[in-house]
């Protein structure tokens, strides 16, 4: 391929562009681009050495290593020769073009920057034209960013604020900003100001600073823009002391007296007062002509005998600055705390011009610091002692026992159902309840005694020299008159505590000791059915530990898969057929062994995991009853759900989950509810147990006759079987009182038109009764215990063995 070929190539390209032959190093071709540039004609160019164009030693170079083999490319801003001699700027790019048949050529594009140079010298020539004229000026100029950090600033300002030479030659932003907050008399002003300017990117404003060094600057600020946005902001500061102290009266009277939230006097170098401002004027009570030509301790006396005026006075005339706490004066009587801050303004001689006073009154700040320690030590709520307070008096009767041989009793308080009160009735009523309770018990306590607030519904009550009997009738005393009924917006009703009671040194000897074992002779009392006292035993630390541990493992427990479940055989009481299974959870820890669901289940409960434990047990057991299905097993498989599941707000959601993943038909799955469940909440439990049934889902009450029961609610209820807790089915069929019992559920039942299914039949003779009494169907020993999966589906195998008639006396049934 040959230059000619590539020459309308070359005449397409916008930038000027010639052809360089790789080895004599000259034109080969070139576009008007380059002729224009260069001021030549396209045909004066071709064949001219490409070197006889380099205006720089950088390039020569170049050329010269391409010559050599060592470079073929380049790119860079750099210098060419015009045909009169003159150079001109560009910005060059070199590179090596190589062609199929293995020639190749230098291909040179140059683009001018001769405009764009100038625009840049004139730009540097303005900047340094505004640094020059930044530094001529008389203000100090500073120019920070949006966020106020210093971009920079001219000599002037410099020396307004008395930058130390080192701190200029740093150009630390940070460490600048610093000596400017501790440069102003009113430092903590300066700063909300600084604050409030940042704040507002467009402000516009002028304020009046006065330095420690008694100079007085005035601040102009105005806003930086770039393309119509804010970027920053510029701050100018003048000298106006000496303008200040030349005018009548004081400028400063208008620019800062006027506007001043905080109190500001102005003095003659002998303290008389020539000016005071409006709120001066409101901190003392008295007009401005009462004041001026008064003295200064007409506005400021002492706030105590170590310092006074007078020294105040002298120290401010040798050091030029002084700021203190002192107390204002009232027209109308005592005045109130204050914070001063006093400068000196000299005259260009250095001699005292004025003195400038500003006042900060803190009686807010001395209000707000009281309530603050109010609340360090007391209750919010109710105004009881808090527990950092019950811990000093708790120290100090630890004191007085120790040197006197006299114990003391501490009584740990909880009110009982008290959730009940703010859920149905609001936390704004609840906190009236607390204040009423507070009230009633310190009316039970002596002088002596401390009744402190720990938080929620939790009192502890501090008796002095008190033993057991003490301790007893300091809880009697309480729970009478919590007994009382209490009325509030015309609702009455009655206010029950659970007591527990530590005394001391048999049961601690440390608060934390005391309060623990009372809170858990406390729990014994919440166990045994509440509004009642009980002292505190060691057993019931060994108690808790139990069920610490306890909690502990289960939790360790469930992710490593040591929980189970084991299935008891459900079934057709006159048919004798296996028809669901009930999944009963099981636990083996490798510490504990064999736990027993009686020991795990309450703790769990109590502690909340139950959720996490009844979550594993709804998706396993719906899993296997999965497998069973997919098996040609016609099973239906029941779990047990705890109050505490049932109540969470996605429990339907987890429900409809299970069943969904697993493919189970929703009829397969029975949930067993027990009868508290239903009537804590009814609305609520209502529209779950309904959707619930939308699902498909079957339910069913467990341990029915053990609890509370509504007959209302059984109607209402999608529920489709009731359950003989097996405490009934114990006696049967000797016992008149469970043959009774079950005989009425039974009746109840078919009335309702809902199954009825007996747990814990071990007999032959129970199995009898039921069958004659009309129960539907039946699980317990006498069949199997609940067992294993594998083992379950072997029992299936057993043929049915239906049980229509009676049999004879003493006939004994094998197992069905």
């Amino acid at each position: 391929m040959t230059p000619a070929h590539l020459q309308p190539l070359l005449d397409g390209m916008l930038e000027a562009a010639w052809l360089v032959d790789p080895v004599e190093l000259r034109v080969l071709a070139a576009n008007p681009g380059a002729a224009r540039l260069l001021g030549v004609s396209v045909q004066s160019l071709v064949g001219r050495a490409v070197v006889e164009l380099a205006a720089t030693p950088e390039d020569l170079a170049f050329w010269e290593d391409v010559a050599a083999g060592l470079s073929d490319r380049i790119l860079s801003n750099t210098l060419l020769v015009r045909a009169d001699g003159s150079t001109v700027a560009v910005e060059r790019r070199v590179c090596r073009v190589r062609f199929p048949d293995g020639t190749a050529v230098f291909l040179v594009s140059a683009r001018d920057r001769s405009e764009q140079q100038r625009v840049e010298d004139e730009l540097e020539r303005r900047v340094a034209e505004l640094r020059a004229t930044l530094e001529s000026t008389a203000d100090g100029v500073l120019a920070v960013d949006l966020d106020g950090s210093i971009r920079g600033y001219n000599h002037r300002f410099a020396e307004l604020w008395g930058l130390p030479m080192p701190l200029r030659k740093r150009r630390d932003g940070e460490a600048v900003s610093a000596w400017m907050r501790n440069a102003v008399a009113d430092g903590s002003g300066y700063a909300e100001r600084l604050a409030q300017i940042q704040a507002t990117p467009l402000l516009e404003a002028t304020d009046t600073l006065v330095l420690r060094s008694g100079k007085i600057v005035e601040r102009v600020t105005l806003p930086q823009y770039s393309r119509g946005q804010p970027i920053g902001r510029v701050y100018s500061f003048r000298d106006i002391t000496l303008r200040l102290a030349a005018e009548s009266r004081l400028q400063l009277a208008a620019k800062v007296f006027e506007a001043s939230l905080d109190a500001i006097v102005v003095t003659d170098a002998e303290h008389r007062l020539m000016a005071v401002n409006p709120s001066c004027e409101r901190l003392t009570g008295f007009a401005r002509q009462e004041l001026v030509g008064g003295c200064l301790q007409d506005v400021l006396s002492a706030a105590d005998a170590d310092v006074s005026v007078e020294a105040v006075c002298t120290e401010l005339g040798s050091q030029g600055y002084w700021e203190g706490e002192l107390r204002h004066r009232h027209k109308d009587g005592p005045g109130g705390p204050c914070q001063v801050s006093l400068v000196r303004l000299p005259d260009e001689a250095g001699n005292t011009l004025h003195y400038i006073g500003f006042i900060k009154d803190l009686k807010d700040k001395v209000a707000a610091k009281q309530r603050i320690e109010e609340l360090a030590y007391t209750d919010a709520l109710t105004g009881l002692p808090n527990r950092l307070v019950l811990n000093e008096r708790v120290e100090f009767a630890i004191a007085i026992a120790r040197r006197e041989q006299h114990p003391f009793a501490l009584l740990f308080v909880d009110l009982d159902r008290f959730k009940h009160i703010n859920d149905s009735l609001g936390h704004v009523f609840g906190d009236r309840v607390l204040v009423e309770v507070a009230e009633r018990i310190k009316g039970c306590v002596r002088e002596v005694d401390t009744l402190a607030r720990l938080g929620g519904d939790e009192f502890v009550l501090l008796v002095h020299q008190a033993d057991a009997r003490g301790a007893e009738t300091a809880a009697r005393r309480v729970l009478e008159a919590l007994s009382q009924p209490l009325t509030l917006d015309e609702v009455s009703f009655t206010v029950t505590a659970s007591i527990g009671i530590a005394l001391y040194p048999n049961d601690g000897a440390s608060l934390g000791d005391l309060i623990k074992n009372a809170d858990a002779a406390m729990f014994r009392v919440k166990e045994r059915g509440r509004a009642s006292f009980r002292f505190y035993q060691p057993q019931m630390n060994v108690d808790l530990l139990a069920r610490m541990k306890i909690d502990h493992a289960m939790r360790q427990a469930l992710p490593r898969g040591r929980f189970r479940l084991h299935y008891q055989p459900q079934l057709d009481m006159r048919g004798g057929k296996v028809i669901g299974a009930e999944a009963l959870l099981r636990w083996s820890d490798d510490d504990l062994g064999e736990v027993s669901p009686g020991q795990f289940i309450p703790v769990a409960e109590e502690s909340g995991f139950i959720v996490a434990l009844g979550d594993w047990v709804l998706a396993e057991a719906v899993r296997q009853a999965a497998v069973w299905h997919a098996q040609g097993r016609e099973l239906s498989v029941s779990i047990n759900v705890s109050a505490l599941q049932f109540q969470q707000a996605n429990f339907v959601e987890r429900v409809a989950t299970a069943v969904a993943v697993s493919g189970l038909p929703p009829q397969r799955l029975e949930l067993e509810l027990t009868e508290s469940i239903l009537v804590q909440d009814a609305d609520e439990a209502m529209l779950r147990l309904q959707a619930l049934a939308a699902l498909g889902v079957r339910l069913s009450i467990d341990d029915f006759g053990t609890g509370y029961s509504s007959l209302g609610y059984l109607k209402r209820f999608p529920i489709e079987k009731l359950k003989i807790d097996r405490s009934f089915v114990k006696g049967l069929p000797d016992d008149e009182s469970d043959v009774g019992i079950v005989t009425a559920i039974v009746k109840l039942a078919k009335a309702l038109r809902l199954q009825v299914i007996a747990e814990g039949v071990e007999t032959e003779a129970q199995r009898r009764f039921l069958v004659d009494a009309g129960c539907d169907e039946f699980q317990g020993f006498l069949f199997s215990p609940a067992v294993a999966s594998t083992a379950f589906e072997a029992l299936l195998a057993v043929p049915a063995r239906p049980l229509l008639l009676p049999e004879p006396a003493g006939a004994a049934l094998p197992p069905l």
